[in-house]
């Protein structure tokens, strides 16, 4: 703890991420050393019908580059000279009135690790004197089109700076791991705070207020997606959104929910039995879904194949579910061969984390037939400093596993009179 706030102390480390950017370019697309890269970060939209702006969120490609979480804001990276310019908006009069002092340019550099900042105001001259230093042109890289207003010459290439960052993104530096870590450490005592609070609730947006609160307490006002609250059988649904159900009568609750720390995420799961304690049916599955996690974690490591730690906890799944009787009709190899064990883990096993939380450079196969890998977010090996998250689940959701029962060829595998004392854990999922 004391090493990651040490290292929060310090700037987050836009530059070199403009250098590992940069080495992508120019190996994977032959940019020149007489190339930039050229971002605008998220504008102030107004929300429909109204003069409220929508909630601000930095894209995270120029978060990569800026550490910069202002709106309305570009940058400007020239591989000649390994120089970062930060552009932010003009101080404007009647802005202040309203909502204070903004950040002025000379604090930008304080704060934020870049070479230069400059108002929005200067932008233009400067891309202007860019393609007029030399008989070389400046080729510059955007993601999607810049404003009319902007004019490069040649024009820009919107084609290779999003493969660029895909990859890029995927192995993190400290600075990004002791991130990622003080969005765990918010969201470990957000789920503390959720586990006290379920002998009084009465409803599940109570315990996702409790979750909320809790965050924003702890400094992190943003979540890192729109937390599940999922009570009973609603734990059967992966995304289960509602939030809204009341908690009497049911045996658990699933808690998939996680905060936001200065762009980066968290995404934590834990079941929870509402009663204090799981009875017999929901700690069987708990214990399975336990032991599939477990069984993965001891096999991760950087350069393992990501397909092979999934079909491990299908094994353990298939493995467990015979035990429990629920599955029956085979061995374990040969129900793997059925792809029974998808009607209960339909879902991967999990994603890379980062500034989003399911974040980029997986490579997920959008034309997977397989049902058991349709759903991975990571194909390949996983590469060293590599974040990814290890989510294993079982679940009982009708929608899914009826048409198996009433398929002929595939229902004699799942025992129905079993299955029945099952429906209400509704899921177990472990992240």
């Amino acid at each position: 703890m004391e090493q990651q706030d040490s290292i929060l102390k310090g700037k987050y480390p836009a530059k070199a991420h403009c250098i590992k950017v940069a080495s992508y370019l120019q190996s994977k697309a032959n940019a020149s050393a007489n190339s930039v890269i050229y971002l605008e970060g998220q504008q102030t939209i107004l929300i429909e019908d109204n003069d409220e702006p929508r909630p601000f969120r930095q894209r995270r490609p120029f978060f990569y580059l800026s550490g910069c979480s202002l709106p309305d804001c570009h940058l400007i990276y020239e591989f000649s000279t390994t120089t970062l310019t930060l552009f932010i908006p003009d101080l404007n009069p009647d802005s202040v009135i309203w909502s204070g002092l903004p950040l002025l340019p000379a604090e930008a550099l304080k704060k934020y690790d870049v070479d230069a900042c400059l108002p929005n105001s200067a932008l233009g001259s400067y891309i202007a004197s860019l393609t007029e230093r030399g008989p070389t042109a400046i080729q510059a890289y955007v993601l999607g089109p810049p404003s009319d207003a902007l004019h490069f010459k040649p024009p820009p290439d919107d084609k290779h700076l999003r493969a660029a960052f895909d990859e890029c993104r995927v192995t993190k530096d400290p600075y990004e791991i002791a991130l990622l870590r003080q969005a765990n450490t918010v969201s470990t005592s957000a789920h503390a705070a959720v586990l006290r609070a379920i002998p009084t609730a009465r409803n599940e947006q109570d315990l996702e207020a409790i979750f909320i609160a809790a965050c924003i307490s702890a400094g992190a006002k943003h979540q890192a997606y729109h937390g599940i609250f999922g009570s009973g059988e609603n734990a059967a649904t992966l995304h289960y959104q509602h939030n809204d159900q009341p908690l009497s009568g049911r045996k658990n609750i699933l808690v998939d929910a996680g905060a936001e720390w200065e762009c980066y995420c968290s995404d934590v799961t834990r079941t929870i039995p509402l009663t204090g304690q799981f009875d017999g049916e929901s700690r069987a599955i708990y214990n399975l879904v336990l032991a599939m996690q477990n069984a993965v974690f001891a096999r991760l490591k950087a350069g393992v194949q990501w397909e092979t730690l999934h079909l491990r906890a299908h094994e353990v799944a298939v493995a467990g579910l015979l035990e429990l009787g629920i599955l029956k009709g085979g061995t374990v190899e040969e129900l793997m061969e059925t792809r029974v064990s998808v009607a209960f883990f339909p879902h991967g096993l999990g994603h890379y984390l980062g500034m989003d939380t399911h974040d980029t450079g997986g490579n997920p196969a959008q034309a997977e037939r397989d049902s058991m890998f349709r759903y991975l977010r990571i194909r390949g090996e996983i590469p060293e400093g590599g974040v990814v998250t290890v989510e294993p689940g079982v679940y009982f959701c009708r929608f899914i596993v009826e048409p198996w029962l009433k398929d002929g060829e595939k229902g004699r595998y799942i025992d129905e009179g079993v299955l029945e004392r099952f429906w209400g854990v509704g899921g177990v999922r472990i992240e």
